[in-house]
């Protein structure tokens, strides 16, 4: 299953990282990119997820960017600008994935696609985006989401 969520995450970043730069047909892109996702389950996260991504582009922008000192979100790498968004979707759209393996898995895309600098921004971003969710009280996890979903309080 963790192979599948990963290539379904990998699918997705793809299909954000398309539209962000093409503005083509978001459904038209899912169609031709998910293609590959053969476990069912895997196909309906990457479904969900991406749905949920653009269906809230606004609020999840207004998180991201009330995080980035002094930069514009228009101005972050496209590639860690759709992981930002992606991670942030599933924190609060996926109820049953624990934040923690969000970030995670987040992470190991950042290594994998972006930069070399990528991972510790995206893992900063995520983690102080998360900490102001889980003061303000949206993340809403249930089940196996509920595994480490609050952030680490500083004494």
């Amino acid at each position: 299953m963790t192979s599948q969520r990963r290539l379904a995450r990998e699918r997705v970043l793809q299909a954000l990282y398309a539209y962000d730069i093409s503005r083509t047909s978001p459904e038209f892109l899912s169609a031709d990119i998910f293609k590959d996702i053969e476990d069912q389950s895997a196909l309906e996260f990457a479904k969900k997820l991406y749905r949920d991504t653009l269906e809230n582009l606004g609020e999840l922008d207004a998180i991201l960017q009330s995080h980035l000192e002094h930069w514009d979100i228009s101005r972050v790498n496209p590639i860690d600008r759709s992981l930002l968004r992606m991670g942030i979707a599933e924190i609060l759209y996926s109820v049953e994935i624990p934040t923690k393996v969000t970030i995670n898995e987040v992470i190991e895309l950042a290594k994998r696609y972006s930069t070399e600098e990528s991972p510790k921004f995206v893992n900063g971003i995520l983690d102080a985006a998360l900490k102001r969710l889980t003061t303000d009280g949206k993340v809403l996890k249930s089940g196996r989401g509920l595994i480490n979903t609050s952030a680490k309080k500083k004494s």
